[in-house]
């Protein structure tokens, strides 16, 4: 979660509320100097190097990247000759980004007539995200969105008990768990696998992706699909839970100290990708230049 997606403050489904007299607008757009060095690579070619890039936060979007015309290539853009209408930003250009011997339609805008109260925005050109080679702060590759500064990740050690437990069966019994408080989510528990049953656990045939934790892996557990899942591989950031695993309490029984976690507001992962259509092609390696 972030400022704009899923639950945060700006977003359709806030968790939280303004404690304000009046009713806030049903739509909030944020946009902010992201104050890090940002660049694009297309076609073996970086085509864009900005320390002046803008974040737009949208509500229900993931944050967007906006970079000044001076600071993209000579001869990367040309006119798609297609125009959109932003429903609060306005008139959409579209461009096709050319370098090399390659070429990508409709792969970066800019709004043309912009209100007032956006101007932040002025002058400045966003890229598709999949249809880039890659973005980068400094050498390091972003994968997924560009990074949302409200996003916050906290790991702490606990002792207290967490039993899971699938109709009769323990699956995990634990004094030792990882408790990951993730912007906007309910904790999550996460679990030394010398802990777990793993013979209750079977691969499932699907993966996710979190820019934030990396690859994430699913278990079914009996009759229940993904109801357990693992970061094997996770991103240094936040390598404390990986190859641990985790449970969801609305699909198998899960206990803190004798309570029984429910299901809560924020706590629902809603899939990531769903206004880009990510997958986990985005994590392939990009070798690096």
């Amino acid at each position: 979660m972030g400022l704009s997606w899923q639950q945060g403050p700006l977003a359709p489904g806030a968790v939280g509320r303004f404690l304000v007299p009046e009713p806030l607008p049903e739509r909030m757009l944020f946009a902010e100097p992201l104050r890090r060095r940002m660049r694009v690579r297309f076609a073996d070619t970086w085509i864009a190097d900005s320390e002046d890039v803008v974040l737009l936060h949208e509500p229900g979007r993931y944050p967007v990247a906006y970079f000044p015309v001076g600071d993209i290539d000579v001869g990367v853009l040309e006119s798609a000759g297609h125009t959109t209408r932003h429903g609060d930003l306005g008139p959409t250009a579209w461009y096709t980004v050319h370098a090399g011997t390659q070429s990508k339609p409709r792969a970066a805008w800019q709004y043309t007539e912009l209100p007032d109260h956006a101007s932040e925005l002025k002058g400045r050109v966003a890229f598709a995200w999949r249809a880039m080679d890659a973005f980068y702060e400094e050498d390091e590759r972003i994968v997924g969105h560009a990074a949302d500064n409200y996003h916050r990740i906290d790991i702490r050690r606990t002792s207290r008990h967490l039993v899971v437990r699938s109709g009769d069966r323990v699956v995990a019994d634990s004094r030792r768990p990882l408790v990951l408080y993730e912007s906007g989510f309910a904790p999550r528990w996460y679990v030394p696998r010398a802990d777990v049953d793993e013979t209750a656990l079977t691969p499932a045939d699907t993966r996710t992706f979190c820019p934030y934790k990396g690859l994430c892996d699913y278990y079914d557990i009996a009759q229940t699909r993904r109801a357990a899942w693992s970061y094997r591989n996770a991103y240094r950031e936040v390598d404390r839970i990986e190859d641990l695993v985790s449970f969801e309490p609305d699909e198998v029984e899960v206990h803190l100290d004798g309570v029984r976690l429910r299901l809560e507001p924020g706590q629902k992962v809603v899939s990531h990708g769903v206004d880009r259509n990510l997958d986990l092609d985005e994590t392939a390696p990009v070798p690096q230049p």
